[in-house]
C-alpha cells in the first residue's frame, strides 16, 4: 500500500503526464518539434494537391510530399518570386536541394523555416509526361 501513495507524490514532485503520454515538468514548455506545421501534399499526374499552400512567417514547416502514380520531383526557391535574391533567404531548408526526387508510392519530407513573407512558386522537376510543365503550385508565407 505504501508504494501506491509514493507514485502520485513522486509524479507531483517531478511533473505530470500530459494527454499525449509525455512526462512534463511543472511549467515546462512544449518541445520545438511540437511547433512544426506538417502539410501533406500529393503529387499525381501533372498536379500537386494542394497546389496553393499558406503558412505563417516564422513557422517551421514540413511538406510531406507523396508521389502516387509514378516518380515526380519538387523544386522550390529559397527567395520569394520577384525578389532580388540578395541577403538572407526567405525559406531556410534543413537539407537544401535543387530538386527532391520522389519515387512512385514513396514520400519525401522537406523541412524549412518560413522567414520572409511572399510567394514561392514550386514545380515538378522530374519529367513525368506530356503535362509535366503545368505541374506547379505556390507556397505563400503570410506575415
Amino acid at each position: 500500500m505504501r508504494s501506491l501513495v509514493a507514485i502520485p507524490l513522486f509524479l507531483a514532485t517531478i511533473g505530470s503526464f500530459a494527454s499525449d503520454g509525455v512526462l512534463r515538468r511543472p511549467n515546462s514548455s512544449p518541445s520545438p518539434s511540437q511547433n512544426v506545421q506538417v502539410i501533406e501534399v500529393n503529387a499525381k499526374k501533372y498536379d500537386f494537391k494542394p497546389s496553393s499552400i499558406h503558412v505563417k512567417k516564422g513557422s517551421k514547416v514540413q511538406l510531406k510530399i507523396t508521389a502516387t502514380d509514378h516518380a515526380h520531383g519538387f523544386k522550390i526557391g529559397e527567395f520569394p518570386d520577384g525578389s532580388n535574391r540578395k541577403g538572407n533567404p526567405g525559406l531556410t531548408f534543413t537539407s537544401p536541394q535543387d530538386c527532391w526526387k520522389i519515387e512512385k508510392g514513396q514520400s519525401e519530407t522537406i523541412e524549412f523555416v518560413a522567414q520572409t513573407p511572399g510567394t514561392y512558386s514550386f514545380k515538378c522537376c522530374v519529367h513525368c509526361g506530356i503535362g509535366h510543365k503545368g505541374m506547379k503550385g505556390e507556397l505563400v508565407v503570410d506575415p
